[in-house]
């Protein structure tokens, strides 16, 4: 694996996150500049002195092309105030009891890189596209990749991960295989597998949880029988033990938000590291959570294409002589 950036630029820190005025979502691809006359109700030179002033971000990077072109479910924000350092960076939040310091670009590793995809290892404690509040991201580290060798490429995002999950991310760098992919993203995936840290020891070597997640007024999702959830099918396999924890491959049918925590929370093994599914110790200093293989078939091809992050040794150190101590 190569690493995304050899060396990586040092920028001035900015003391306070930037304060959003609108934020819009793409429904379909179309060019930035049109794109905000529709939706900002003003005239063309405002919206492009809003470029020019670097106030306009696209999945938390600034952008200043007039016809940058956007791809659906791209999230445009306008910023009250100009953003001098590109958009990627922000203010670390302060850090729990033994969380390990926010990755750094040189941290995230190319897997793969053809004209139409690249796939990246995204380290954990890394966000797939920046938040309201966090503007370091996957999406941030891969533009800046992208355009450093050439100004008018962009990622575009098909998916994303827990921020504290590892593992394979994948971007199109091509508009029109990002719209097929995403129209058909459910039928052309064929595998989501993880490896997964979990407490305790399983009674089943192997088995499928099935149920449906909903979500409570703290935002956590939560398994129900009740119909009207979102269904959501896990199946796993016991790989070692020591007694206290157990590894796993885990394989989704669905992909719901933080299904694979829920599902085993549920079942009495919630995750090491996940202190909002149950369990508060951290074994590995993270979220033994990561994502292992993605495979789907190209749109246009109908080649069944695979990306493989192989698993971090630490996750394996558990399992030693010296994890069981």
């Amino acid at each position: 694996m190569r690493k995304l950036f050899q060396k990586e630029k040092p920028r001035a820190e900015k003391p306070d996150a930037p304060v959003y005025t609108a934020a819009y979502k793409a429904n379909h691809s179309d060019e930035l500049l049109e794109f905000l006359l529709r939706k900002c109700n003003t005239s063309r030179n405002n919206v492009k002195s809003l470029l020019v002033r670097r106030q306009v971000l696209v999945n938390g990077k600034v952008v200043t092309q007039y016809n940058f072109m956007l791809a659906k479910d791209d999230e445009v924000k306008i910023s009250k105030r100009p953003i001098q350092d590109g958009g990627a960076r922000s203010t670390p939040a302060p850090k729990k009891a033994g969380e390990s310091t926010a990755p750094k670009a040189r941290d995230m590793k190319i897997l793969y890189e053809d004209g139409e995809f690249l796939a990246v290892d995204k380290p954990a404690g890394l966000l797939s596209v920046e938040s309201d509040t966090e503007r370091i991201s996957a999406y941030g580290y891969a533009f800046e990749y992208l355009t450093s060798r050439d100004k008018t490429a962009r990622p575009y995002v098909l998916h994303r991960i827990d921020k504290e999950t590892s593992g394979v991310l994948l971007f199109a760098k091509d508009i029109k295989i990002h719209s097929q992919l995403k129209m058909r993203w459910s039928e052309l995936v064929q595998t989501r597998e993880y490896y997964a840290v979990a407490e305790g020891v399983f009674e089943k070597q192997s088995d499928t949880l099935v149920c449906y997640l909903k979500e409570n007024q703290n935002n956590l999702m939560y398994c129900t029988q009740d119909p009207t959830g979102q269904r959501a099918v896990t199946h796993y396999e016991v790989l070692q033990t020591n007694g206290k924890y157990s590894l796993l491959r885990v394989r989704i049918d669905t992909g719901r938000k933080n299904q694979i925590r829920a599902q085993l929370h549920s079942i009495g093994h919630p995750i090491v590291g996940d202190d909002k599914y149950g369990h508060t110790k951290s074994p590995l200093k993270r979220l033994g959570l990561h994502a292992s293989k993605l495979e789907f078939q190209h749109p246009v091809s109908g080649a069944l294409l695979s990306f493989n992050a192989t698993l971090p040794p630490v996750f394996r150190s558990l399992f030693t002589r010296k994890g069981k101590a």
